[in-house]
């Protein structure tokens, strides 16, 4: 009964602050800069595991390894917590149970990112945040469009990244589900 009351709780407030430091080395890697209210909001947030964590990981290569740390500390601990709350707590289990979740955080981050992105695109192309989005979804968007042509006027690169994005995520879904009734 405790793990059915605590495990939706646990697993919001990680994905929460898991999804906000990968997002903060997405900004990072692709060399976007946010408005300043979303770039302090995501500072705030994540300030207090980034920092003390540079002084241990330098950035190196351009990208602030830190934040992506983080975020790998962040799935590992709900993975133990969420293991532990089970009364299962085989190293194995939370190591694949820990990986794709962050691979799921990342591959819903992405998701998420082409979709607001559209809907800025049908809805106001021209709000404050539009350029912000537009900005973190185009490397993913770019090689298609390159390849697949304006189709009357219509972009239609993000559909394709859309179902890419999904059939990767189904693949490590499926995957991960069978390495842990494998190791079960």
């Amino acid at each position: 009964m405790l793990y059915s009351i605590l495990s939706p709780i646990v697993n919001t407030v990680a994905s929460f602050v898991g999804g906000i430091l990968l997002l903060r080395f997405w900004m990072q890697a692709v060399r976007v800069r946010p408005p300043t209210a979303v770039a302090q909001f995501i500072y705030a947030m994540t300030d207090w595991l980034v920092k003390p964590l540079r002084r241990v990981v330098a950035g190196f290569g351009g990208y602030d390894w830190a934040s992506l740390i983080g975020a790998v500390i962040v799935v590992v601990l709900l993975g133990a917590l969420d293991g532990w709350l089970q009364g299962r707590f085989w190293w194995q289990a939370i190591l694949v149970l820990s990986i794709s979740s962050l691979l799921r955080w990342i591959f819903y981050g992405l998701i998420g990112i082409i979709l607001v992105g559209v809907v800025f695109s049908w809805i106001n192309p021209r709000a404050p945040m539009a350029p912000f989005i537009y900005a973190l979804g185009d490397p993913m968007l770019r090689p298609v469009r390159r390849i697949l042509p304006l189709i009357g006027n219509f972009d239609l690169s993000p559909l394709v990244v859309l179902l890419v994005l999904q059939v990767l995520l189904s693949l490590v879904l499926q995957l991960a589900g069978s390495l842990i009734a494998a190791l079960l």
